[in-house]
């Protein structure tokens, strides 16, 4: 309950990018380009590998899901970020401004599990050939990739109900452009302690165990390209996860720096300039670093632009 000389508070407001005066022109284009990008990428991958018959397979099948996380992801904050450049500040209720923690939370969550389940198909295809098709099928695919969301909105849904739980008296901004769970913790006049404990246990469970064991993954993958005696076959071997790798860097390697590296909740605009690195960078990088460095995906656009071609012509 809020102190008799306190307010509780109903609204939330978000303050954004603060100043940008002459500068909020360039700041929505380059967003929205970005969103544009990060929109049209993802659903290239999702439509590719559901429509082209020889990417219905594991590793291509979690890369769909990982293409529709990134699109749910910055379609919870992307959006109001726009509208928050243009009009200086958003305002989200109580209950909006932990529902876009929530939604902004399982996805990211979400994404981190199906990387590491990424790894783990890798591992299997390359240290593991023969019994490939035997411990990687479509239905233990499929569980995998149920399982990430199960396992995504559980624990998520265990934070953010204590969050609801939690007192909002007095302040009622945010210097940030979306509903982030630090600022918010630290806009609670409740006691923060058992929140601050969960969150960090989720944490683990959500990054720093999928990351440790991707790299523990990757350990064993190199050992086994190593072993190969040929340097075409050490070639080949590696080119089946250089993609895998380099979304690995990409995602885990912002995430880092925004969550993990010791910053103080006090130093917002490091946090809100930081927070962009995963939220716009990370989603818009991981459809070009598939469409770039696969050849395969690259083969799959080019047959389903040259049927969309043919389909035109013969009209």
């Amino acid at each position: 309950m809020c102190e008799a000389n306190q307010t509780k508070v109903l609204q939330i407001y978000l303050l954004g990018f603060r100043g940008l005066n002459k500068f909020k022109p360039l700041f929505f284009i380059v967003f929205l380009l970005s969103y544009i990008v990060i929109l049209g990428g993802n659903i290239l991958i999702i439509t590719v590998v559901s429509v082209v018959d020889h990417l219905k397979i594991p590793m291509f099948i979690f890369l769909k899901h990982l293409a529709a996380t990134d699109i749910l992801m910055t379609t919870t904050v992307l959006p109001m970020m726009l509208n928050i450049i243009l009009v200086q500040e958003g305002t989200l209720s109580v209950f909006g401004c932990i529902t876009q923690l929530y939604c902004f939370a399982t996805f990211g969550s979400v994404q981190c599990l199906l990387i590491a389940v990424m790894s783990y198909d890798r591992y299997l295809a390359i240290c593991k050939p023969l019994r490939y098709a035997s411990l990687m099928n479509p239905h233990i695919s499929f569980q995998l990739v149920i399982g990430s969301w199960f396992l995504s909105i559980l624990l998520v849904s265990a934070e953010l109900t204590l969050m609801c739980q939690l007192n909002f008296c007095g302040l009622n901004y945010i210097d940030h452009f979306l509903c982030d769970l630090g600022p918010l913790i630290e806009l609670s006049t409740s006691n923060k302690l058992t929140s601050m404990i969960l969150d960090f246990i989720s944490s683990i469970f959500m990054v720093s165990l999928p990351f440790a064991f991707i790299v523990m993954t990757y350990i064993y993958i190199f050992i086994t390209i190593l072993k190969i005696s040929s340097a075409n076959g050490q070639k080949k071997a590696f080119s089946t996860c250089s993609s895998h790798l380099a979304i690995v860097c990409t995602s885990y390697g912002t995430l880092i720096t925004v969550y993990l590296m010791p910053t103080d909740y006090s130093e917002v605009n490091i946090n809100k300039y930081k927070s962009l690195l995963y939220i716009v960078v990370a989603p818009m990088m991981n459809p070009i670093i598939y469409s770039l460095r696969n050849p395969e995906i690259q083969r799959a656009v080019h047959k389903l632009l040259n049927n969309v071609k043919m389909s035109k012509t013969s009209i």
